[in-house]
């Protein structure tokens, strides 16, 4: 598909679980991406157990997606210890890892960090008590100096933030409000507003809402494969999104139908625009 001069297309994704039996299931959505977007952003939980053999199988499936991709790991791709492997075998099949990192596109700098868990407002786990409490408070904290340092490194005014876990409260909503200390972290969401991110996308709450804005209003969208399938069953379980990237535009994204979209003008919409955000029954 021709690119606009005016926008990037960002197609976004993440807990696609990959296992050794995964070849080709995601072959058809792949191509469909790679016809609509400029890039394909995937938000962790790429391999099922975090085995080397299940980064193999999505690497050969990812050698048919002739644009970008940019990556983070999440917890799933850790699960064995081989996530190390799991990053070099994705990398030499050309997917941009980020772990704290940045990469540009056109204009469009990306971030990106795995993240981690804790909690969100007065419900945050302080690092209080047991030594061991201590160390996983700082696991989140080290995350979020991470993604900390690879915004600083981007040139961009439009700044786009991968992780895989949430940032915010809002886009865990619909998952069991006893394990929202697991999905994510409000540390998470303090180097967003420093730097003026323009969106966030994220997984891990395969139950969660698509939806949710930071407290300073950046948009942070869950893409967990299953709270698309949920949320849009009418379309492709992937999501859409414009950034302008003309000098007068606003560094903002826009979310677009996922359907084909070759010939259409930037300025165009697809009649399967989706809907607004809603909580999953």
């Amino acid at each position: 598909m021709p690119t606009s001069e005016h926008v990037v297309r960002i197609a976004a994704l993440s807990d696609i679980h990959y296992s050794k039996s995964s070849q080709g299931s995601f072959q058809a959505l792949f191509d469909q991406i790679a016809e609509t977007a400029d890039v394909l952003v995937l938000g962790g939980d790429l391999t099922d157990y975090g085995l080397a053999d299940e980064a193999r199988v999505l690497a050969r499936d990812l050698t048919a997606v002739k644009i970008p991709v940019v990556g983070v790991l999440g917890n799933h791709d850790f699960e064995s210890g081989e996530e190390t492997e799991i990053s070099r075998i994705l990398i030499d099949a050309g997917v941009h890892m980020l772990d704290g990192d940045a990469w540009e596109f056109r204009g469009v700098g990306f971030a990106g960090v795995r993240g981690f868990c804790g909690g969100f407002g007065r419900g945050a786990l302080g690092p209080w008590g047991e030594q061991i409490i201590k160390d996983f408070v700082q696991e989140a904290v080290q995350e979020a100096l991470k993604l900390e340092s690879a915004l600083a490194r981007l040139t961009t005014e439009r700044r786009i933030v991968v992780m895989h876990y949430s940032p915010i409260r809002a886009t865990v909503e619909g998952e069991s409000p006893e394990i929202f200390p697991f999905l994510g972290s409000s540390r998470l969401e303090e180097p967003l507003s420093r730097f003026a991110v323009t969106a966030v996308f994220h997984g891990h709450a395969h139950k969660g809402a698509p939806e949710g804005k930071t407290q300073t209003g950046i948009p942070v969208f869950n893409v967990a494969h299953t709270v698309l399938k949920a949320n849009y069953p009418e379309q492709p379980p992937f999501r859409l999104f414009e950034v302008p990237i003309h000098e007068d535009a606003e560094p903002e994204v826009t979310a677009i139908g996922n359907g084909r979209l070759r010939g259409r003008r930037a300025t165009d919409r697809p009649d399967n625009t989706p809907p607004a955000a809603k909580s999953p029954v």
